[in-house]
């Protein structure tokens, strides 16, 4: 059997393909049959304008039932499918172009301005997805043309997707048809997904969230979703009685909690709320369960290896913690010097299995750097892992603070900061001091405006040990976050930076 993980979404395929597959508020509703028929479409175009296997295909474009069919033609043609967030400037997509070296930008014409600037007078070939002449246009010479899906080896790249870039440069992480088959399987099946399903789907697709957890899930399940464009809390709402899963980033379940509408009732017909990207803060959990009475199940990825643990389906769904490994997936915690720590002991957490990425797009150097002898890849985060095996997240190792000689993990300072009546969320970082090397600064945000400084600092009395309280504490409105939802801690050290310069 081939390895193209498009012959797997086929085979998942309703036996009736008239059914719905996509239905969107503002485009209507598209049935698997047009989903093939679209999919075939592009994949005939790609191919007669000169694609060939392994040729990568840049798209930032909007999200789209037909952007969607664009990546399944990619896949079923043997092209590398490279999606760009939609919010990338004319100078971040020169660096994307001239690393990844596309055969075909394809945008929208809205943007068409900002990828001419960016490519400059380079032979790349540019395709708008929308407008006069656009890809629609241009395909549509090959509407009742069947496309014979491409044989490829489980090794073959499906896509490169690049790492959200919050320190240095983003890297291109080259992912296989059989890394995605592997995850693909594994969450189908640890989700319990079963006929009848309803996905409620208001992610971007640039990322692996929105384009492969949630998207390959109702595939496989030969499911329909709804597809929003954009998440809008009261729209969602109002939707969810038509869905019975639901798949979405911490805010959108900190906004789900602002609606007044938003109770027991609208969440009967849900039977899985799941959460990612960005950890969920325990009291965010604690609220949603009290609200709906549904305990939100948490997992944890990352762009390199999709998804590497989960809470579980049946069972306890512990607030801090992102679960267990996913079958055939091994997850461990190692000291600085690579070696296996016991239980419960605080280390660097890698990964390996079949989901584990090929390496990164023309850097071996990195990948090297960033994989063990035996196999392991060291994804940065520092955790625990309990004797029951959960894993528990303690922080990023970039974002460790080393202040006087000691170390300080941010996730332990904020757990204790958000749990302060009035706090928000709060996010803790280092930055210069002249005595201690680094100072904990924390950023904060707050429901309760008589909250200041002074009570934060004296409510952590006692609670933490000195060195690693906050010597500085700010308030502001938001805090800054990337595509993924994470909060850019990167910026607010550029903001907070010279805090102790005087």
């Amino acid at each position: 059997m081939t390895g193209n993980i498009f012959s797997l979404f086929e085979s998942r395929f309703p036996a009736d393909h008239a059914a719905p597959f996509i239905d969107s508020p503002t485009r209507g509703t598209f049935s698997y049959a047009n989903a093939r028929r679209w999919t075939d479409q592009f994949a005939n175009y790609l191919t007669a304008i000169g694609a060939t296997p392994g040729d990568r295909i840049a798209v930032q474009v909007d999200k789209s039932p037909e952007a969607l069919f664009l990546y399944f033609a990619c896949l079923k043609a043997g092209l590398v499918f490279l999606p760009l967030n939609t919010g990338y400037e004319a100078e971040e997509i020169r660096y994307f172009v001239d690393d990844a070296a596309p055969r075909l930008f394809v945008t929208s014409e809205t943007a068409a301005k900002t990828i001419a600037s960016a490519i400059g007078e380079t032979s790349l070939q540019t395709l708008n997805a929308d407008g006069t002449g656009s890809l629609i246009d241009a395909s549509a010479t090959y509407e009742d043309t069947a496309f014979t899906t491409h044989d490829l080896a489980t090794d073959d790249l499906a896509s490169i997707i690049y790492t959200s870039g919050t320190t240095g440069r983003p890297k291109g992480a080259m992912l296989t048809h059989g890394n995605l088959t592997s995850n693909a399987l594994a969450l189908h099946k640890i989700w319990g997904f079963v006929p009848g399903d309803v996905l409620l789907h208001a992610l971007p697709i640039y990322h692996v969230h929105g384009l492969f957890v949630a998207t390959h899930c109702a595939v496989l399940n030969g499911s329909s979703m709804i597809f929003l464009e954009t998440f809008e809390s009261k729209t969602v709402v109002a939707l969810l009685p038509q869905a019975s899963v639901m798949m979405g980033v911490p805010t959108f379940y900190t906004r789900l909690l602002r609606e007044t509408a938003f109770d027991v009732a609208a969440c009967a017909s849900i039977r899985l709320f799941v959460s990612g990207s960005a950890p969920l803060l325990p009291e965010t959990f604690a609220a949603f369960e009290a609200r709906t009475g549904h305990a939100i199940l948490e997992r944890y990825g990352m762009t390199e290896a999709g998804m590497i643990t989960s809470n579980p389906l049946e069972g306890d769904r512990v607030a801090g913690t992102v679960g267990y490994p996913l079958p055939d997936v091994t997850v461990r915690v190692t000291d600085e010097a690579g070696t296996p720590l016991p239980t419960d002991e605080v280390g660097g957490l890698e990964v390996r299995g079949p989901n584990l990425f090929k390496g990164y797009w023309r850097k071996p150097e990195k990948t090297a750097e960033d994989m063990t002898a035996d196999g392991y890849f060291r994804t940065g985060d520092v955790a625990t892992i309990g004797s029951d095996g959960r894993v528990s997240l303690v922080g990023r190792a970039k974002d460790l603070i080393i202040s006087g000689g000691l170390n300080v993990y941010p996730k332990e300072v904020e757990t204790k900061i958000d749990a302060i009546s009035g706090i928000e969320e709060s996010a803790v970082i280092g930055v210069p001091h002249q005595d201690f090397g680094e100072a904990v600064v924390a950023v904060v945000t707050r429901t309760d405006e008589t909250v200041d400084e002074a009570l934060v600092v004296a409510a952590l009395d006692g609670k933490l040990a000195r060195f690693k309280r906050p010597k500085r504490v700010f308030f502001v409105d938001t805090l800054p976050r990337n595509a993924m939802g994470k909060v850019s801690k990167n910026l607010l050290r550029d903001t907070f930076g010279e805090t102790f310069s005087d």
